[in-house]
């Protein structure tokens, strides 16, 4: 037997335990981190919402593209338009622009107005409220009125008539703006604005009501000679229809 098993057992005699081996240390070895339950649920929670989000996204680009679909097919089959307005006549009964030297200018003016509404298309019917019609001079306003509501049927024209007047103070600028306008040899220009709302009906599908403002340039007036009133020009009118879409105080 050995010399190291004779003191080995030598020792296992004596109650004396064997020596026991250091075991070596290995820097490579990697050091042992138990994982915490809190990281992986919150992997899990961040997972569950990137799944949320792609499937919301996902969803809402689906309604979109229904909605496109469903939009044109309606487009292509009624192939919708806008409604149309023409200014027939205009005649200007008082136009008088007064200068007191102990007083503001004023401006008194009385026109009557004559247009039509056209509504060219086959399956779109309009329900108009009342429209709230100014006149423009230059752009200083110079009469206003209304239109009473009405209701433009499929492939339709109506007829619209209206007086508008005015009297007010004028400052300076807009007197200036005005005489400067008056004394023009083509007859000074005259613009014609109308608000008002619009509900649409096609078979049975109707909209909420939209605004709209149709504005009416080109025109040219003159003074009337004595009682009688004077024919402004429309020959060069056009009449211009946008909508009025509001977004919070925005108008569009």
């Amino acid at each position: 037997m050995s010399e190291a098993a004779v003191k080995a057992n030598g020792n296992a005699a004596n109650g004396n335990p064997a020596p026991v081996k250091s075991q070596l240390y290995n820097p490579n070895r990697q050091v042992y981190r138990p994982q915490s339950r809190y990281h992986g649920r919150r992997r899990s929670h961040r997972s569950l919402c990137c799944c949320c989000c792609f499937w919301t996204i996902l969803c809402v680009l689906a309604v979109a593209l229904l909605a496109a679909i469903v939009a044109a097919a309606l487009y292509v089959l009624y192939r919708p338009h806008r409604p149309e307005f023409s200014v027939t006549n205009l005649r200007i009964a008082r136009m008088n622009l007064t200068t007191p030297s102990d007083s503001p200018s004023h401006l008194t003016t009385l026109f009557n107005l004559t247009l039509i509404a056209k509504n060219p298309n086959n399956h779109l019917v309009f329900f108009y409220d009342a429209f709230a019609v100014t006149v423009f001079s230059n752009s200083v306003p110079v009469a206003n009125g209304s239109l009473t509501a009405f209701v433009s049927d499929k492939n339709n024209q109506s007829s619209l008539r209206a007086v508008l007047s005015g009297s007010q103070d004028l400052d300076t600028d807009s007197f200036t703006t005005l005489r400067s306008g008056l004394k023009m040899k083509k007859g000074f220009p005259l613009q014609i604005q109308m608000d008002t709302k619009v509900k649409m009906k096609m078979d049975s599908l109707k909209s909420k009501k939209v605004g709209i403002r149709v504005t009416c340039d080109g025109i040219r007036g003159s003074l009337p000679a004595g009682k009688s009133p004077a024919v402004a020009s429309v020959v060069d009118s056009q009449c211009k229809v946008d909508l009025r879409i509001k977004i919070w105080k925005l108008s569009f």
